[in-house]
Parts: C-alpha cells; sequence; structure tokens
C-alpha cells in the first residue's frame, strides 16, 4: 500500500513538467496531481541560465514559469527535492528516495537531461564546472570575476552564451573544441563561421580540432582543477573550467522499469509509452515526428518540451491531440538573436539572404527544392516567414529567395 496517491503523478519539475501540471488542469482535469521535483525550485527556465542570470540580470523568481501562487490555486500538490528511485509498474507506485511509496493512477516522465560528463585524467577534480541547473550557475558565479581565465570545453550553445557573457564581464576566454568549427553538431559551416567573427572579435579565443585529453591540478591546490590539457600538448592555465559537451537523458527510471528505448524513451504520437499507464515528455524521450516523415527523433528544446507537455496533456483528458509541431530553436549571444526552424540535415542546396542589418544573418536549407529549415540572426521577419514557409513544405525559387527585394511571404502561393 502507497503511502500517498496521485491520479496523475508527474516525475521531474521541468520546463515540460510545469506545463502539463498547468494544462491538465485548463484541460478540465479534476483529479489529483502531484508534481515530484528533484530540484528545490519550481519547474523554471533553463535557457536563460547561460545568459541572463549568469549576468546576474535575472533573479530565481523571475525565472520561474509560474508564481507558487499559480500551482497552489490549481491544486497541484508540489514535492521538491524528491528523488524518485524506481518505478513499480505491476503495483502502480513510485519508491521515492527517501523510502517512501508514491502511488499513480497515470505516471508522466518528464526526467529531462544532464550534462555529458567526460571522463578523462583529472574529471574528478574539484573546480569543473557544468550547466543544467540554478546551483550549478550559483557554482560558477562566484568565479567570474575581471581578469580570471575560464576556458571552456564545448563550443556548443551552451559554450558559446557562457563565453559571450563572459567576455562581457572582464574575463579572459577560450573555448576548446574537438570539431573543426563551433556549433558543428547543429548547425551548417556558414553559421558557424558568421559565430566563430562575432566570438573572435569579442576577445573569446577559440581553439578548434583540438581535444582535451585531460585537466591538471591548480599549483598548491591539488584536489582542484587549474588547468585544460590539450591533445597537442598544449597546456591551458585556468582559473574556471566549464565543460559543455552536450546532454545526456535521463532514461534510467524508464529503463529499469522496462519501457521501450530507443535514443530516448519510447513514445508515439500522443506521448504514449509501451505502458499504457506511463507517458513520457520532453528531452528524455525519443518521438515520431511528422515533420520527418514519421522518423524517431529525439530534440533537445523547450519548444518541443511544451508542445510534447500539451500532446500528453490532451491524451490524459481525453481528448487525444497528435505531436504535429516542426522544431525551432533560439539562442542569445552578444546582441545577436538566433532563431532557427527545420532541421537541416540532409539538405542539398543552402541559399544566403542578404540581412537587413549588418550584425543579421540569413540562411535558408533546401532539399528537392522544398525549404526545410532556416537559420536567422538578428532577422525576426525573415524568421516568420521562414517558420511558414519549412511548415508547408514549400517549393522555393532559391534565386527569389536570395533577393531582399522578394517579399518572403510571396513565396508561400507555391505550397504542396
Amino acid at each position: 500500500m502507497s503511502d500517498r496517491h496521485a491520479d496523475v503523478v508527474i516525475v521531474g519539475a521541468s520546463h515540460a513538467g510545469g506545463e502539463i501540471s498547468s494544462r491538465l488542469r485548463q484541460g478540465g482535469f479534476t483529479g489529483t496531481i502531484a508534481l515530484l521535483g528533484a530540484e528545490p525550485y519550481l519547474p523554471y527556465q533553463r535557457p536563460p541560465l547561460s545568459k541572463a542570470f549568469l549576468a546576474g540580470d535575472m533573479t530565481v523568481e523571475q525565472l520561474l514559469i509560474r508564481s507558487p501562487e499559480s500551482y497552489a490555486k490549481a491544486g497541484i500538490d508540489w514535492h521538491p527535492s524528491t528523488v524518485v528511485e524506481s518505478i513499480d509498474r505491476t503495483t502502480h507506485s513510485l519508491r521515492l528516495g527517501n523510502g517512501e511509496a508514491f502511488g499513480y493512477g497515470k505516471l508522466v516522465l518528464a526526467t529531462g537531461g544532464r550534462p555529458r560528463r567526460l571522463s578523462i585524467p583529472g574529471s574528478e577534480l574539484q573546480g569543473l564546472h557544468y550547466m543544467r541547473t540554478i546551483a550549478d550557475v550559483d557554482a560558477l558565479r562566484p568565479g567570474f570575476t575581471a581578469g580570471a581565465k575560464l576556458v571552456i570545453v564545448g563550443g556548443g550553445y551552451i559554450g558559446l552564451e557562457v563565453a559571450a557573457v563572459a567576455v562581457k564581464h572582464g574575463l579572459d576566454v577560450e573555448i576548446v573544441e574537438f570539431a573543426p568549427r563551433v556549433l558543428a553538431r547543429v548547425a551548417g559551416p556558414e553559421l558557424s563561421a558568421f559565430y566563430e567573427a562575432a566570438h573572435r572579435a569579442a576577445g573569446v579565443k577559440l581553439r578548434l580540432s583540438t581535444g582535451v585529453e585531460g585537466f591538471d591540478p591548480a599549483p598548491g591546490k591539488p584536489g582542484h582543477a587549474g588547468a585544460v590539457r590539450c591533445a597537442d600538448g598544449t597546456v591551458l592555465p585556468a582559473d574556471l573550467v566549464l565543460v559543455a559537451v552536450g546532454l545526456v537523458p535521463n532514461i534510467e527510471l524508464a529503463r529499469d522499469a522496462g519501457l521501450a528505448m530507443g535514443n530516448g524513451i519510447v513514445v508515439d504520437e500522443f506521448t504514449q509509452t509501451s505502458d499504457p499507464d506511463i507517458l513520457a515528455i520532453g528531452d528524455c524521450t525519443e518521438h515520431p515526428l511528422p515533420f520527418l516523415g514519421g522518423q524517431r527523433v529525439r530534440l533537445e528544446s523547450v519548444p518541443n518540451a511544451v508542445e510534447q507537455a500539451r500532446v500528453a496533456a490532451s491524451a490524459l483528458n481525453g481528448q487525444p491531440k497528435a505531436y504535429a509541431a516542426v522544431p525551432w530553436f533560439w539562442s542569445d549571444q552578444y546582441n545577436l538573436k538566433l532563431q532557427s526552424v527545420g532541421l537541416s540535415h540532409g539538405h542539398d542546396r543552402v541559399v544566403i539572404r542578404p540581412a537587413r542589418t549588418p550584425e543579421g544573418f540569413v540562411c535558408f536549407y533546401l532539399k528537392d527544392g522544398r525549404m526545410i529549415a532556416a537559420d536567422c540572426v538578428n532577422s525576426i521577419p525573415e524568421f516568420n516567414a521562414a517558420k511558414r514557409l519549412v511548415t508547408e513544405k514549400t517549393i522555393v525559387d532559391p534565386a527569389a529567395l536570395a533577393d531582399p527585394a522578394v517579399e518572403l511571404k510571396s513565396l508561400l502561393a507555391a505550397k504542396v
């Protein structure tokens, strides 16, 4: 017999977890809802962690997606600092870290992910920072002082966003990236080159095509990291080291419970797992993407987490609506606002459109004449038009696409 029970239990006070708890009520759900989170905070926005929150321009209260009062008013039972250790699908119960059991009618896994950690010599040293939580930023921020040497391992979005904040605060910043260009996993060479130029102009040093072999202790502080040792033999002294080399989905609960697994927890277009009473949403899931003809993917993005939460809430409210969103992403660095839509993998043509401002950048990706993705920096009108062009699988004339005199909206006529 469980110590506690709720009709719907949500594991993970993530962006997805917070969204579904609210959407359930908005959709008319009248049963009991419990929201279990491993952190002491209500669901909060994670994108600002590497930007405005790190810079000190946002407070914890401003990070919260909704106020504490809104959860109480909606009758959502919040359980902070609660770790779930296992799922018993037979008894419909969870085993918590404190030994208690928590029963569920329906279970929603919104467990998100965690930073990928390096397993190389010196990776056990203190002073190696990762970024995913408020606590991670709280640990990093005291070292953010002018003149401090920051080495960032990884040239993805997190690494670049932190570099932009750090260099503005007067830190000496160097990025070490294994790939030959930044953003290699998520962007085309044209966008990579644009951001490399922007960061170098701001004073960030980029060390590309360079692996990391280990971390050396600081002089006089044997248990604390003080240098990054590169594969080419270069040793980079560091007051701070941030490792930003990707995300690992938190799938262990689902895997150990025997749910179907792929590159994440396998769900269908209604966020249903292989167990009829368990749904999963957000960064931890692998789901069919209609945009790619049903190809299964795992997306790490807030828009995807929010959309899956809405789909799951509709299903639990007896009004199932299949996932139909087109992926989109964003990143803020310096005064550059990147907005991307679609997935450029497999494109056969790139079209660059002159930007409206010197700080702008517009790049479209085509496949078989159709627009499948776009990267737009400081180009909101182009992004809004591209979103429709990508969503509607529009066949476009590359010459017209490249001509700034041609209104992008006029290209929406040639649809499937």
